[in-house]
């Protein structure tokens, strides 16, 4: 049998990472195995290149934080999610092309109409399999700074000011417009529970 591919998605601090562990025990609880990944990273070789991508040290320019997020993917893809997807496994991924999207096309070329027509060029020559849904946790961007702030020091991403996570806001709210049937839109507030209750009436799990 072949198994599901769940992406989640959302600007810094919105409650991802919780969230996913969530989902994973309830899946668990219904005898559902599920493989937990994450974009960039997810593989021996991209999660190297995660590294260079966050490093607070690394300059490069939006071309080629692009291509560098399409390199990790190709090799995330054929070394892990394709062949979990193959044995039945549920893969839950913590990010993925949708944030290339948000964050380069929006984030960094401010939605620049020429940029987002190379983004989906490479989505649709180098990425040969597309998440089943993607849960789209959406909440207040300077509430969800706040909690960020609140972890460890930032990364070359989470360093950027607030107009930067605003344009990724608008990627994401663009990308659910493209593809809603595809994308859920979470409401991110309230408890851990709420949410829960929410991403389970989005995958029919309620």
């Amino acid at each position: 049998m072949q198994g599901r591919f769940i992406s989640f998605e959302g600007t810094e601090g919105v409650g991802k990472t919780t969230a996913i562990e969530a989902l994973i025990d309830r899946l668990a609880d219904r005898g559902i195995q599920v493989l937990r990944t994450r974009e960039p990273g997810g593989s021996e070789l991209a999660e190297q290149l995660r590294q260079l991508f966050l490093n607070p040290d690394t300059d490069m320019n939006a071309d080629t934080e692009i291509l560098l997020m399409f390199a990790a993917r190709s090799d995330h893809l054929h070394q892990v999610i394709l062949p979990a997807i193959k044995s039945g496994q549920w893969v839950v991924s913590d990010r993925f092309f949708d944030s290339t999207v948000a964050y380069q096309g929006f984030g960094r070329y401010q939605g620049d109409q020429a940029a987002l027509a190379k983004i989906e060029l490479l989505i649709e020559q180098f990425v040969p399999i597309h998440p089943d849904v993607t849960l789209w946790l959406d909440l207040d961007v300077t509430t969800g700074m706040q909690r960020a702030a609140k972890r460890s020091a930032a990364d070359r991403v989470e360093a950027n000011d607030i107009a930067f996570f605003e344009r990724v806001h608008q990627g994401l709210a663009y990308q659910h417009s493209q593809h809603p049937n595809r994308i859920h839109r979470i409401d991110a507030n309230g408890t851990v529970a709420d949410v829960a209750a929410r991403i389970d009436a989005a995958l029919g799990l309620d």
